[in-house]
């Protein structure tokens, strides 16, 4: 595959997307970095957590790579010596483009479903907005809807707020 795409093995079939935009890259780069102080490093937080940016998964017969993956480290103690990951992640997000959307929200949906993923995250830097969706009995259920320039509590990292404005790439909203 050329260096300007992604390739992902989702059900036995070949996805090929192009290299992310910069507001997708704004979105996910600073979404990793608000997240990894507190929750992978436990700066400001509770820590007990991997953070990785682009992970790529293993899970199955698929080849997944999500923006981002969390793992508990209680479920993952030490990260493999290894290109791919082949325990799934406690929580995903998919920052949504529209070259990704149809295939993050259905073929890789119900992969993470299969496999337990416990928490995804669908941001769309577009509609500026973040669905926060948590595995119950094996079916997505949406908990949250946010848009916006809120200050958001989204599970599993409801210990802190995020600032969603940052995921834009604005500064702080005028009081």
């Amino acid at each position: 595959m050329p260096d300007h795409f992604v390739a992902e093995i989702l059900d036995g079939e070949l996805y090929a997307t192009p290299r992310p935009s910069v507001p997708h890259a704004v979105a996910a780069s600073v979404l990793g970095s608000e997240l990894g102080g507190p929750f992978h490093q436990g700066r400001g937080g509770p820590g007990g957590w991997w953070i990785l940016d682009e992970p790529e998964l293993h899970l199955g017969r698929d080849v997944i790579v999500p923006d981002l993956g969390g793992w508990l480290r209680t479920r993952l103690p030490v990260l493999p010596d290894a290109a791919a990951i082949s325990v799934a992640p406690d929580w995903v997000c998919e920052i949504l483009s529209p070259s990704t959307e149809a295939i993050d929200r259905v073929p890789k949906l119900r992969i993470y479903a299969r496999e337990g993923v416990r928490n995804v995250w669908l941001v769309n830097p577009k509609t500026q907005t973040l669905e926060v969706f948590r595995l119950v009995n094996g079916a997505w259920t949406l908990v949250a809807t946010h848009d916006g320039d809120a200050s958001v509590h989204a599970e599993p990292f409801d210990a802190l707020a995020l600032d969603l404005f940052r995921l834009w790439g604005r500064a702080a909203p005028e009081p």
